[in-house]
């Protein structure tokens, strides 16, 4: 199960969350794996912080399946150009939310978030202002972009 709504949030709303993700202070690593190195940078997003109910008002209204379910984390992922991301999971079980801040992407940039699918890999592009949401089990992987940090915001819900 992978759905993508795009235009998720207002040009304001948007711009606000590219902007917070241009500026948040970031701490080194995110293990995909406990046995595997950290890769990325990762910036929590509270409940305090005024952001975490704008997203989180965003996924309920987007996505009405997760209304039942409560949000455990929010953070930003922060990937330096050409860094290599693992597959994984997030979870045996409940939802992950990402969105894409970026004001344009290209093509060549790459960037996509890859799914492990039946033995193949498939992807979603990181298209500005998408959010998508998967079943937390799903092995998946971030990629970078080729010529600048890529930022994504993840929710995890369960």
């Amino acid at each position: 199960m992978i759905r993508v709504v795009d235009q998720a949030f207002s040009s304001e709303e948007h711009l606000a969350i590219l902007q917070y993700c241009r500026k948040a202070s970031y701490h080194y690593g995110e293990r995909d794996k406990a046995a595997l190195p950290p890769t990325g940078m990762v910036s929590e997003i509270d409940s305090e912080n005024p952001l975490f109910m704008v997203i989180a008002g965003k996924i309920l209204e987007k996505f009405p399946e997760v209304v039942n379910l409560s949000i455990y984390r929010m953070y930003v992922n922060c990937f330096a150009p050409g860094e290599n991301p693992y597959f994984h999971v997030d979870g045996p079980s409940g939802v992950t939310v990402l969105y894409y801040p970026e004001e344009a992407w290209d093509r060549d940039e790459g960037g996509e978030t890859q799914f492990l699918i039946d033995g193949e890999i498939r992807g979603v592009l990181p298209l500005p202002n998408r959010l998508v949401l998967f079943d937390a089990a799903m092995v998946h992987k971030a990629t970078s972009f080729r010529a600048r940090h890529r930022f994504t915001v993840a929710v995890k819900c369960s």
